[in-house]
């Protein structure tokens, strides 16, 4: 039988790795411009979570090939539809949307493994108090983004 928590980690996994994509993606779509460099900075920020992450599941007990394949084969299919040049703002403001969702997700996953942390001597590590915070952070940053693209994408266009 497989093990629950090695499961939800590899899945917070691959969701972390779409979520490094759709920012590497936004990094180079808006070189240049403020969504540009604010991208190039929380990149840094959620590869080091990424990196946490990676580090619990090795602690836990591997990887799955399976679900970082399915993470990468998704971003890119994704990458077509939040692409500047084919969506124009929409693509951009569904991009940031998919960001905040999944900041969410590991915000949710910060509190769940901190509910349990004290119960599996596997999740012992310094750094996994900090991720819920952290994401609570992130999200509030990405957030505002967020609702300026959608200013930009979903009001009525005057002609």
């Amino acid at each position: 039988m497989s093990d629950p928590l090695a499961t939800y980690l590899q899945d917070h996994l691959a969701g972390a790795m779409a979520g490094v994509e759709i920012l590497e993606s936004l990094r180079d779509q808006h070189a240049g411009e403020p969504l540009g460099r604010f991208a190039a900075k929380l990149l840094v920020e959620i590869e080091a979570d990424r990196d946490l992450l990676q580090s619990l599941v090795d602690q836990v007990g591997g990887s799955s090939r399976i679900k970082e394949v399915t993470a990468w084969v998704g971003e890119k299919i994704s990458r077509l539809k939040f692409s500047r040049q084919a969506g124009g703002d929409l693509a951009t403001f569904e991009a940031l949307e998919a960001l905040s969702l999944g900041i969410l997700g590991k915000r949710a996953l910060g509190k769940a493994l901190n509910a349990v942390a004290g119960q599996d001597a596997r999740l012992a590590n310094p750094d996994l108090a900090e991720l819920a915070m952290r994401s609570q952070s992130q999200f509030v940053r990405v957030e505002k983004r967020r609702i300026l693209a959608a200013q930009a994408a979903l009001s009525p266009r005057r002609s």
